[in-house]
């Protein structure tokens, strides 16, 4: 709703109130729609505010609204008539100012900021483009290449970079809505059509094509697939060459094909799935969500490699005291001065002091005595984890929680060895752990509600997405990677190229195919996995026949690359071939073309043509099958869990929605089928062989992804 007051004699003041962040909700926009027109209807007033309650202005449309019919006013003539009016209409932002909010803050003829305030157009971020006139009015006020930049990226800004750049008037540090009525007094009577933005041209611009073209090549790269930034680069055009009727109508137009589209449902989805991941249920019954998780002040990390400074980074950036721990003096300094210079060149850029004095570095454990919290970011082998947790529990207060960033590996043997396994849980960060916002809370067997619930509560606080995952080989993430990887690679042995697979996977919306990530990543790295767990070792010398190993097949191709020295970008050659050690830039190699080729003839695989079709559905209907079988075996709560794995923390396309989403958006009978068939023709790949969740859910009739809860808890019951 909206409240009327009259102050100051002639000033009516709108409040919004819709808690938390005053969405335009169909209530909203009446009452906005009412007070706005009781306002200019009556006599005494001579200008107008419009603010938010509790703080918040506006944090646009309320999403909630967007899957059913259209009630109320419409938030396009709410606009216009605001504008229209022959009494100056100030508002007054503080808090945030997002989408529809900032839309009907441009309707406006004057706006006032409080210095806090953050604004932005993020509708792209949603599938959509902001359709309340804000590709139009947008560049009439900034210009285009501003309106360009803010639309299609959705990036919030300050109250500080809007005023420089024209959006509000006035910035101010003291309580907005009086500074907003000082600037509606001081501007009664003055005229206000150079305020109505809809009347504007957009500043001339040299070489308009031009630069209309570029910007929708960047758009078209970075987004790779996405609809909405290229919809909202067509939408920004018509401001700067139709008159803004036109431009009003094609902004809708476009506006109604992606609202339409799948990708607008899927990005909806991650925006609802990213606030829900995490309510679970423990395997001991208890619900880590209702548990008060402990306040965490201070907390050591053991082990200073890229993994380990990373997780530094983001605990002192929280404001948390942190106790790093590096065993060799080298290794110590070599984290002290890469730590240091992540957070210095972070705060220089925010232009803050970097919080060093959050940070002290220590040789030994012992240091780790006070700690809240601990968390171990070692060498990913068990016997030398098993060690430091012992040496913890011996070191560490009895009550100081416990956690290792474990890969995959095992958390309860883990914490097997300690004396508190109830305090012991998985916290496994991403690489770059300071960059990367998933971060997979696994849940031991004996893990505590409330050491589960602190972890979340510690993620969240670090600003990442926290996931609650069971403890199983590779967790959630890593446990369904290992089928998409496997896939990949066996593509290579039918036929495809490294480049032929990438390049299907990069135009379904992936930033990387699969190869380059590995290049990227380090081949070397998952190859002293497997020699480790004894999946290869010296007497293991690939033939034909042993490529299937206890009834699975096996690729033996990444290893035979890792033994030519080929370990990816570190050194010049992998996949694919880089300019030096280092390269950042993949050609194919002529050489990876021989070295597939002698494979297939060594071994008699004959070689066939792949589509791109092949390559997709393999392996994305691959991953999307483990997916149902981890919620099969109970290891995540629901799908939307899965679904935020794999957007934050695998590069999954947002505009996909995630491979449990885009398994239902394909349609399960259709992903049924398809691995059916490649089942029966690769009988010795296991992964292929559709889950009996999925099928349950076919029989079922394909319910909405929103549903498939109860199945799975019917799954859980037969087990």
């Amino acid at each position: 709703m909206a409240q009327y007051a009259r102050t100051k004699g002639s000033i009516a003041l709108i409040t919004l109130t819709n808690p938390p962040v005053n969405a335009l909700s169909s209530a909203v926009r009446k009452g906005i729609t009412e007070t706005v027109s009781r306002a200019l209807n009556d006599t005494q007033v001579k200008a107008v505010v419009l603010c938010g309650e509790n703080g918040q202005f506006c944090g646009g449309a309320d999403i909630k609204e967007f899957a059913k019919p259209m009630s109320g006013p419409a938030l396009v003539p709410m606009i216009h008539a605001i504008e229209a009016g022959e009494k100056p209409v100030v508002a007054a932002i503080e808090g945030i100012a997002l989408g529809g909010g900032l839309e009907l803050a441009l309707g406006c003829h004057y706006r006032v900021a409080h210095a806090k305030a953050r604004m932005g157009l993020p509708e792209v971020t949603l599938g959509l483009l902001p359709a309340a006139g804000g590709t139009q009015r947008l560049p009439r006020l900034t210009g285009i290449p501003t309106a360009l930049e803010l639309i299609t990226t959705g990036r919030h800004i300050t109250a500080q970079e809007a005023l420089k750049l024209g959006i509000v008037d006035k910035v101010t540090d003291g309580n907005v809505v009086d500074a907003a009525m000082e600037m509606a007094l001081s501007v009664i009577g003055r005229p206000l059509s150079p305020r109505r933005l809809s009347t504007l041209s957009t500043p001339p611009l040299a070489n308009l094509d031009g630069v209309f073209e570029a910007a929708m090549a960047q758009v078209k790269r970075r987004s790779r697939g996405a609809m909405a930034p290229v919809a909202c680069v067509k939408a920004v055009r018509a401001a700067a060459e139709l008159p803004y009727s036109q431009g009003m109508k094609r902004e809708l137009e476009l506006m109604g094909t992606l609202m339409s589209s799948g990708q607008a449902k899927a990005l909806q989805y991650c925006f609802f799935a990213q606030r829900a991941v995490g309510k679970w249920s423990l395997p001991n019954g208890a619900q880590w969500n209702n548990s008060r998780p402990r306040d965490i002040r201070t907390a050591g990390v053991i082990g200073l490699g890229t993994m380990g400074r990373g997780i530094v980074v983001s605990l002192v950036k929280a404001g948390i005291s942190v106790v790093a721990v590096e065993m060799e003096e080298k290794q110590l300094d070599l984290g002290r001065k890469e730590v240091t210079g992540i957070l210095e060149r972070d705060a220089k850029r925010r232009g803050v002091t970097a919080p060093l004095h959050l940070i002290s570095f220590a040789l030994s454990l012992q240091s780790l005595r006070g700690v809240d919290l601990v968390i171990e970011a070692v060498f990913e082998d068990m016997e030398l984890k098993k060690r430091v947790f012992a040496d913890l529990s011996r070191v560490c207060n009895q009550n100081t929680m416990l956690c290792t960033n474990t890969s995959g590996l095992d958390v309860d043997q883990i914490a097997s060895v300690t004396d508190r396994p109830p305090l012991v849980v998985g916290m496994h960060f991403f690489a770059p752990a300071h960059v990367m916002k998933l971060l997979e809370v696994v849940c031991g067997p004996r893990s505590s509600a409330e050491a589960v619930a602190t972890a979340m509560s510690l993620g969240k606080r670090m600003g990442k997405v926290s996931v609650a995952v069971g403890n199983c080989p590779g967790f959630v993430g890593n446990r369904m990677l290992k089928s998409y990887m496997d896939e990949s690679v066996f593509l290579l042995e039918e036929g495809a190229s490294p480049e032929q697979v990438d390049q299907a996977l990069e135009e379904f919306g992936f930033a990387l195919g699969i190869f380059k990530v590995g290049d990227l990543s380090g081949l070397d790295v998952g190859w002293r996995v497997r020699k480790s767990s004894g999946l290869i070792g010296p007497d293991v010398n690939p033939t034909f026949p042993s490529r299937v190993r206890q009834g699975r097949r096996y690729c033996p191709l990444p290893d035979l690359l890792c033994e030519q020295g080929r370990w990816g970008q570190k050194t010049g050659r992998g996949w694919y071939l880089y300019d030096s050690a280092g390269g950042r830039v993949a050609r194919p190699d002529p050489e990876i073309q021989r070295f597939l080729q002698d494979y297939r003839l060594r071994y008699g695989i004959p070689s066939r043509r792949i589509s791109e079709q092949e390559v997709v559905e393999r392996c994305v209907f691959a991953l999307a099958n483990e997916g149902f079988q981890v919620l099969e075996d109970g290891m995540a709560a629901g799908p939307e869990d899965i679904d935020m794995v794999y957007v934050f923390g695998y590069g999954w396309p947002r505009h996909r929605g995630g491979p449990m989403f885009h398994a239902a958006q394909v349609g399960l009978p259709r992903v049924l089928q398809r691995l059916e068939f490649y089942y029966r023709e690769n009988p010795d790949i296991p992964h292929l062989q559709p889950s009996a969740l999925l099928r349950r859910l076919v029989g079922a009739g394909s319910p909405p992804i929103q549903q498939w809860k109860q199945y799975i808890r019917s799954t859980h019951s037969q087990l």
